[in-house]
């Protein structure tokens, strides 16, 4: 598993599912927002240099069909797929082709409103439901990577 790490809210949601199927995960940021060292054996951080998308790249590089990738960011998620890669949001949305196409114009429409000077408000913060989501999808996905393995 890769996690899409700097501003990820369930690294310790995703480390629980790792270490109950004693998978490895790889933590990827740049390290602006100082991430804890996973409490798991099987996980790593692995820390990038500055810049846009240097993140995401790395993961794109390192990901194999099969992988299960937890971001929140829909272009590193549309990567990921194109490799046979599962991709999750921390909300519990699994990224696939069936939806990856729409989110990614919503995506560019929205900026396209933020720059023209339209707010257009940001996701809402994960609550108690979007958790359960969340770790409810991430089984589901790796049990059937383990199946299809």
């Amino acid at each position: 598993m890769y996690i899409d790490g700097d501003a990820c809210p369930v690294r310790d949601e995703t480390y629980r599912v790792a270490g109950r199927l004693g998978l490895p995960v790889v933590v990827v940021g740049n390290g602006s927002r100082g991430v804890r060292p996973p409490p798991l054996p099987n996980a790593r951080i692995v820390v990038v240099g500055e810049g846009a998308d240097v993140a995401d790249d790395w993961i794109v590089e390192h990901i194999a069909a099969g992988d299960v990738c937890v971001t929140s960011d829909i272009p590193l998620a549309s990567r990921c797929l194109a490799k046979s890669a599962k991709a999750l949001a921390p909300n519990g949305r699994v990224w696939d082709s069936s939806n990856i196409g729409g989110a990614l114009a919503s995506r560019e429409i929205g900026r396209s409103l933020r720059e023209a000077g339209i707010a257009t408000g940001g996701p809402p913060p994960l609550d108690k439901a979007a958790r359960s989501r969340f770790l409810s999808a991430l089984d589901t996905l790796v049990q059937a990577s383990l199946r299809g393995r």
